[in-house]
């Protein structure tokens, strides 16, 4: 039997960026060419776009970089909303922004990080078909690259809520394991649902490529 979900997008983009030096969101991507000056996109932008097609909207989560990530994501047509306490870690601005997709009246959200190139929107929409006609005891739908589990991931009702019943200590990849039955993995030819870019010298390797 398969459903038929309404998907809310979530970037989550609250982290401090440390080891980067700068904020990941605004590392510009694709490179620059000869023929550019300046960047036209950047990590965030291009993540808002790989989700717009298969999303009815996409919510970016900010924190302290609020202000700086704004401008960007209502440019690019996405909702911003702030975790007002970022440093409680990752889960809780995944639990912020999965909220608000059931505040905003849908039952299924695609979430992907901010911390790297995002995936092809073809990969995307392949996750979100894959969920669709799952049957309905699969509450999410993973990409798997090389044996490597990423982002973006799919989950449906039953397994958002199991993460916001969750402690803001757990992590995502906890309750994954704790749920595998319900989980289905994709495999998928996107080395960058696989890929994080934490450091100056990974952004170089990456572009050198």
């Amino acid at each position: 039997m398969s459903r038929a979900p309404s998907f809310g997008g979530v970037i989550l983009a609250a982290g401090e960026s440390s080891r980067m030096g700068r904020d990941k969101a605004l590392l510009p991507w694709p490179p620059l060419d000869l023929t550019q000056i300046t960047p036209k996109d950047n990590f965030l932008s291009a993540a808002i776009r790989s989700l717009t097609t298969s999303c009815d909207f996409v919510i970016v989560v900010a924190g302290r970089n609020e202000s700086t990530l704004a401008p960007i994501a209502y440019s690019s047509g996405a909702f911003l909303v702030t975790n007002p306490d970022p440093s409680r870690g990752q889960f809780s601005s995944l639990q912020f922004g999965l909220q608000e997709v059931l505040n905003r009246g849908r039952d299924a959200a695609i979430v992907t990080l901010v911390d790297r190139p995002p995936a092809a929107e073809a990969t995307v929409r392949t996750l979100r078909d894959t969920f669709e006609l799952a049957p309905l005891d699969v509450w999410a739908v993973v990409p798997d690259f090389s044996g490597k589990h990423g982002h973006p991931y799919v989950v449906g009702r039953v397994m958002i809520e199991k993460f916001l019943q969750a402690p803001v200590t757990a992590n995502a990849r906890e309750i994954e394991h704790q749920f595998q039955e319900h989980v289905q993995y994709v495999g998928v030819c996107d080395p960058f649902v696989a890929l994080n870019i934490n450091t100056p010298d990974e952004y170089s390797a990456l572009i050198a490529k």
